[in-house]
């Protein structure tokens, strides 16, 4: 499956954001937005040409899915999804990324980042339902429960976890077993559980044009 394999902090200096791609480090002072905030490229300091409408469009896209480390096809598939259910389609659209597998996992505090999270999964540690689930891109429901497989126990990300798993914050639409280290998708994540303030109206109308 392709993937994004470049650095992910170029990711963070073209949007000129921080888009916490790389867990706890983005917290620290080594995050590349507080070393060295300017665009990437020998002339990225230099730009300061206007941006027109469609290219804040278009920057809004690929910073949602940088955010998700989702690439365009994909990405793509998703806006083609929700555009035909009824309702608003940029909040169907977020809805959908939000309840990606890895995504999921990320928020459960069960990793420090959504690549973490996405390598975790890729190494068949965690389950869905008691069933071993290794699809980042697969969509929870209500009620599925995420869980560790016996022998993932023994695993260093599950060793750190144990221990930390009691600090994470939660969005309201999920809950966490700190005991069993275990999570679960209370209900479906609605605009307001998502702290990303992505403008979804400009990735409709970029993808409208």
């Amino acid at each position: 499956m392709a993937r994004y394999t470049g650095p992910v902090c170029r990711l963070c200096r073209r949007t000129g954001e921080k888009l916490f791609l790389k867990g706890e480090r983005c917290l620290t002072p080594k995050c590349a937005i507080e070393r060295r905030s300017t665009p990437p490229g020998q002339h990225g300091a230099s730009r300061r040409r206007r941006v027109s409408e469609h290219g804040l469009q278009l920057r809004e896209k690929q910073r949602a899915k940088s955010i998700y480390g989702v690439l365009e096809r994909q990405f793509r598939s998703y806006f083609e999804t929700a555009s035909k259910k009824s309702g608003v389609t940029g909040q169907y659209l977020l809805q959908l990324l939000e309840r990606r597998f890895d995504n999921v996992v990320f928020r459960l505090g069960f990793a420090e980042s959504r690549s973490q999270a996405r390598q975790i999964v890729r190494h068949r540690h965690l389950t869905i339902n008691g069933r071993r689930m290794d699809i980042p891109s697969y969509q929870v429901n209500v009620g599925d429960v995420i869980g560790w497989r016996e022998k993932s126990k023994e695993s260093e990300p599950y060793k750190v976890l144990a221990k930390e798993v009691h600090r994470k914050p939660l969005p309201k639409w999920l809950s966490v077993d700190a005991q069993a280290i275990t999570g679960r998708v209370e209900e479906l994540p609605e605009p307001s559980d998502m702290d990303l303030k992505i403008e979804d109206r400009m990735i409709v109308e970029f993808y409208a044009r």
